[in-house]
């Protein structure tokens, strides 16, 4: 399963969690538009903080709050929902469509960015001028969840409505604000283009399954001692956490039981995880930064 929390954003968890109704997966681009300037009259942007607070403590702005709110001038990023939960930045009206549900995930993703705004010095006249810093990483967290790197309905390219109800329902990708029924806004104006993928050269790194391991953690420890489930891919965890010098040699043995689980969570906490992210129990971030370390891939 992918990581419910992007890694590297701030975790403000406001609550508030709600099941999406499954379908295209879908992202949305906004843009935080909390400023009306002008080319004439350009001003300066609003403070990461100030939305930040808004969205996590502000009981109007939970109300409405995005998924991620993007800096794309510095590459912070602050998530309020976890992706499999809906969040709340669409209009949705009663009986509609459920736009803020509508896909097996919707992430929506507050860019800080008004039209004409000012930093440094500098006036941007779209999100695509930015330095759009953080961007790789977000575009590829949200494709791990099923989001295809496309605009079924064109990529935003000015303050435009192309409301497609049949599109909406029936393709996944990424869509403007101004691309969904029910709502009337217009942004965001334009979007940073897709990163390219490099082309895959066959690998000759061994690989281990995700969802292999995942079931080895969460059966192995209670069966009888030294029963194993994916021998040969759990060995290749536990010689990598030994040589991290978090488990002992003596648990080198393709089980994946309460002392690899304790290393597991180990590894985990020294990437920065805590609470129940920190649960010894493999996630796709995790195990590939294991892997990248010791020469093995992950596979789903």
């Amino acid at each position: 399963m992918p990581d419910l929390w992007m890694p590297g954003a701030q975790r403000l968890d406001i609550g508030n969690h709600a099941p999406t109704d499954g379908g295209p997966a879908k992202a949305i681009g906004h843009i935080t538009w909390d400023e009306n300037a002008t080319a004439a009259a350009p001003k300066a942007l609003v403070p990461y903080e100030r939305l930040r607070d808004y969205f996590s403590k502000n009981a109007t702005g939970r109300q409405v709050a995005p998924h991620l709110l993007w800096d794309p001038f510095t590459g912070r990023i602050c998530q309020f929902f976890p992706a499999n939960s809906r969040s709340l930045s669409l209009r949705d009206l009663a009986g509609g469509t459920r736009t803020n549900r509508a896909g097996s995930v919707v992430i929506q993703v507050e860019a800080l960015f008004f039209p004409y705004c000012k930093v440094d010095g500098k006036v941007y006249a779209k999100l695509s001028d930015t330095p759009c810093k953080g961007w790789p990483e977000l575009q590829a967290w949200v494709h791990s969840w099923g989001v295809p790197n496309t605009w079924p309905m064109g990529a935003p390219a000015g303050f435009t409505s192309r409301r497609s109800p049949s599109v909406w329902a029936s393709q996944a990708g990424w869509y403007a604000h101004g691309d969904v029924p029910e709502n009337d806004h217009t942004d965001p104006g334009s979007w940073p283009a897709f990163v390219a993928t490099p082309t895959a050269r066959p690998s000759t790194k061994p690989s281990v399954s995700l969802k292999h391991l995942i079931y080895a953690a969460q059966h192995d420890p209670a069966a009888a001692q030294g029963h194993t489930t994916y021998k040969a891919e759990v060995l290749l965890v536990e010689k990598a956490l030994k040589a991290e010098g978090l488990l002992s040699g003596t648990y080198v043995d393709g089980s994946f039981g309460t002392k690899t689980i304790a290393a597991y969570k180990a590894w985990q906490k020294r990437l920065g995880y805590t609470g129940d992210d920190a649960d010894g129990i493999p996630g796709h971030t995790s195990l590939t930064r294991l892997g990248a370390k010791h020469g093995f891939e992950v596979k789903a």
